[in-house]
């Protein structure tokens, strides 16, 4: 190793040591999107990949990606922050930026009716962006003959992700042979949830007591209020619950094509402790908590098998020069755990400290993908992966001796081991 080759291995290093560091709040103080949590839009990578060992050439891609970019669940959830906004300002409650947020919410309702729950336009760019890097990044996987098979399950949201994916890989090359599908059957490997997880997540006495008592434990609002309402017992609203509801609209505005902007209405401080209670549902219900009993990852055995068993396949010369799955942010939060990636396996039971070593939106934003990416080499039986996370390299706790690579056979025996256990 030269100095250059040096310096820059510690630069990394003191670079990853930084950023382990950094508190969630540091984070959102930085970037006030990442408050969204699950709505954080997609962050295009821009790190560089590392080469491959000598002699070694992709030639298999196996992916799971979240839909992308949607507005939010339902059109009564933007409704109810406009209604609570047009009730006060009839009451003549409303200061002057009020009156402001409520014409700025009249223009996000434009956009917003009749989309609840649909996937935005930007959610296509995603797609077509992360097909454009891959297509790109990995060109020999592309030149072979072959099938790609694209998957998603019955929602529409992931179903027109799947297809903008799709597209954007035969604009790039019509000779592609691609067989998609978005049948049920895909459901029970792509979302399945097995009935023990099911009975715990509906078991009101267990994880969601739990988290509720988190989420009641009261967000200081009277700072927030008083922006907007300049007489409460006028208001003729539930004036205590204004604030959450605009933060939800206003964490989904990243994803929407409206350049609107109401995150500057809360301080850092806020914004971090409404996503604090974000975190800590989607932690225990799809995440490694041990609140769940272990039911999430135990659901997520099937999709991994279907990773392992697809990866023999193309191994074997008998199956997909690329396996691309679709579905949801409740499915790539327990696979990234199964797997062990970086960052996503944490286990922690105090809700108060799941954030020091567990974030959803570093795990799972709008359009986050886990892809292996294998490699072989014409003199050698032996295969290597590497694995990326939102088009990242990372790592997973098996031995290599060429990371960011790893031997197959390992990863293999250690993901039979989860699927096992």
């Amino acid at each position: 190793m030269n100095k250059r080759q040096f310096f820059i291995l510690i630069s990394t290093l003191l670079l990853s040591a930084s950023m382990m560091a950094q508190t969630a709040l540091d984070e959102i103080r930085e970037c006030p999107e990442k408050s969204g949590g699950v709505y954080y839009a997609y962050p295009v990578p821009t790190e560089r990949l590392t080469p491959a060992p000598k002699g070694y050439k992709p030639f298999y891609i196996s992916h799971y990606g979240r839909h992308g970019s949607r507005y939010l669940l339902s059109d009564n959830d933007y409704k109810r922050a406009l209604d609570a906004l047009r009730t006060a300002n009839e009451n003549g409650a409303l200061t002057e930026k009020g009156r402001d947020v409520l014409e700025k919410m009249e223009l996000i309702w434009q956009e917003a009716q009749y989309h609840g729950d649909q996937l935005s336009p930007l959610g296509r760019r995603q797609h077509r962006g992360i097909a454009e890097r891959m297509y790109q990044n990995y060109p020999e996987v592309f030149k072979q003959k072959g099938t790609i098979t694209a998957r998603s399950t019955t929602s529409m949201r992931v179903t027109i992700s799947m297809m903008a994916f799709v597209e954007r890989l035969h604009e790039l090359n019509a000779k592609l042979s691609i067989d998609w599908d978005n049948s049920s059957e895909n459901m029970q490997y792509l979302n399945y949830h097995t009935p023990e997880y099911n009975r715990v997540k509906n078991d009101f006495s267990g994880w969601r007591r739990v988290q509720s008592q988190f989420g009641a434990r009261g967000i200081p609002s009277e700072r927030f209020t008083a922006q907007l309402i300049s007489n409460p017992d006028k208001a003729g609203i539930n004036v205590g619950g204004l604030m959450g509801q605009i933060y939800n609209v206003a964490v989904d505005l990243q994803n929407m094509e409206t350049d609107i902007n109401l995150l500057d209405l809360f301080t850092p401080e806020e914004l971090y402790e409404q996503w604090r209670n974000e975190n800590a549902w989607f932690y225990p219900c799809d995440g490694p908590s041990p609140l769940n009993q272990g039911t999430a990852i135990a659901s997520c055995r099937t999709l991994l098998k279907h990773f392992v068993d697809k990866a023999e396949d193309a191994i074997a010369g008998r199956g997909d020069i690329a396996t691309l799955r679709f579905g949801h942010d409740g499915n790539v939060i327990p696979l990234a755990a199964i797997m062990h990636l970086k960052g996503c396996d944490a286990v922690e039971e105090d809700l108060y400290k799941i954030d020091q070593v567990w974030r959803d939106y570093f795990i799972s934003p709008m359009g986050a993908n886990i892809q292996l990416i294998f490699y072989k080499k014409k003199s050698s039986d032996d295969i290597l992966v590497k694995f990326l996370h939102n088009e990242r390299e990372t790592s997973i706790p098996v031995s290599t001796d060429m990371a960011p690579y790893y031997h197959w056979k390992d990863v293999k025996s250690f993901f039979e081991k989860q699927i096992e256990d």
